[in-house]
């Protein structure tokens, strides 16, 4: 059973329990039993117990004992068995029961504190840890949760995890249990057809109160004694004849576990699996920028680099104006005239080499060659190329928006639209080209 904040709640307790007995016997072994029965001794006896314990523990920490699991969040029992005996040097209540418990034995039977008395010895031992560990886990619940919760109150929890796996275990045999099985579930079961119950129990959240009630009155029929919930104990009481608290209990306890299951993982498998993907996905790139056909990461960007480089046709006479219904908006929002593409696009007259080299590229690109080879600013360019704040033509940040690409990609297509010219003009360089860029820029003014 797991609750939060505890952790002596689960199987390997036991073995904690085990662990923590056998030290204590031999630790017990050399105090003398007067000190017992002396209640101004008992105080040194317990440092003096705890420090014998301590050396037994240490002895025995390579054992399979005490390196075994003792919960599910990574305690061994060791750890736990540790934390529990120096626990005790701060309740030191429980050692003085446990103290007069032993002298009254030791009374009524001297030899109690010999081998002929070892095994009540255990006992008394298993007692003391037992009720410590519930005070323990109580408080640690209560720290993690804010709600109240005394031991008593936690061995309830306990008393019900254990009634759900003997419900488990009856349900799971419900054929050579079925006299059993339908007094649980109120009726009787056919032979050879299973309950529908029997599928519907899956977890402790499952349970039924009703169930753990019946369980507990079938238990004097069925086992010889009446169950927890039907002695004449008080332990329970508050439980009897609450079937709401019950199930509320059985839920809790239903939710932490689905909760706290993901500690039984073990997480150095994710990481060897994250390490593995990671190696994965270098590779993948890696052959993606050696393969002649680049990688689905990147064949946008190679198709984006054919139209940049593409060369147009050639077309001698003069292009039609195009009118973009989005061109007024654009130039707006690079604050241009809403009519400026359409006059900067508009041919004065025919067109000359450099004009129709550039025809199909579209004005921005067009506008880009010219402030490169002539600069900004020349005297030959028509008003309608100029932006009226500047006097210039516009930036090509401006001239990137009105294509609508990037600032990057209108750099490569601007001098992908200059290569073009050099070589067909003649020309190694961009700038003898001036005069007939120059020329063009004449005819549109």
């Amino acid at each position: 059973m797991r609750l939060p904040g505890t952790r002596y709640q689960e199987p390997g307790w036991e073995e904690v329990r085990k662990l923590l007995g056998q030290c204590s016997l031999a630790a017990l072994r050399g105090c003398d039993p007067a000190r017992l029965r002396d209640p101004e001794a008992r105080a040194a006896l317990l440092d003096d117990y705890v420090d014998a314990a301590s050396v037994q523990l240490h002895a025995l920490r390579a054992g399979g004992r005490a390196q075994a699991a003792g919960n599910g969040y990574g305690d061994t029992v060791l750890e736990l068995a540790t934390d529990l005996l120096f626990e005790l040097q701060a309740r030191q209540g429980d050692w003085e029961a446990f103290c007069a418990a032993v002298a009254g034995e030791t009374e009524r039977d001297p030899a109690f504190w010999g081998a002929a008395g070892e095994g009540l010895l255990r006992k008394k031992v298993n007692d003391m840890y037992a009720q410590l560990r519930d005070k323990v886990d109580a408080d640690n619940y209560q720290a993690a949760c804010g709600r109240a919760c005394s031991p008593n109150r936690m061995y309830a929890y306990r008393m019900l995890d254990t009634a759900y796996g003997e419900l488990a275990r009856l349900f799971a045999a419900w054929e050579q249990h079925r006299a059993q099985v339908g007094a649980i579930l109120g009726r009787d079961i056919p032979a050879g057809i299973a309950p529908i119950e029997v599928r519907q129990l899956r977890s402790i959240a499952d349970c039924r109160p009703e169930w753990i009630l019946r369980w507990s009155e079938t238990l004097q029929d069925f086992g010889g004694a009446p169950g927890p919930l039907h002695t004449r104990s008080k332990r329970f009481a508050s439980l009897k004849t609450s079937p709401d608290k019950i199930g509320a209990m059985l839920r809790e306890i239903g939710e932490y576990e689905a909760l706290s299951a993901n500690r039984d993982q073990d997480w150095l498998q994710d990481l060897d699996d994250a390490s593995v993907w990671v190696e994965d996905y270098w590779r993948v790139i890696q052959e993606s920028q050696e393969a002649a056909i680049p990688g689905p990461d990147r064949i946008l960007e190679a198709a984006q680099d054919a139209l940049d480089v593409a060369e147009p046709a050639l077309d001698e006479s003069p292009a039609p104006a195009v009118v973009d219904p989005a061109w007024p908006a654009l130039a707006l929002s690079v604050s241009l005239p809403p009519g400026f593409m359409e006059a900067a696009g508009q041919p004065a007259g025919a067109l000359g080499p450099a004009e129709r080299l550039l025809a199909q590229d579209g004005v921005p690109v067009r506008l880009a060659v010219y402030a490169k080879l002539l600069g900004p600013g020349d005297e030959s360019y028509p008003d309608g190329w100029r932006d009226p704040a500047t006097g210039e033509l516009p930036t090509m940040q401006q001239l990137a928006a009105l294509a609508r690409v990037s600032l990057p990609t209108l750099r490569k297509r601007r001098d992908a639209a200059i290569a073009r010219l050099e070589a067909a003009l003649g020309r190694s360089t961009a700038r003898p080209m001036a005069s007939e860029v120059h020329e063009e820029a004449d005819a549109n003014g």
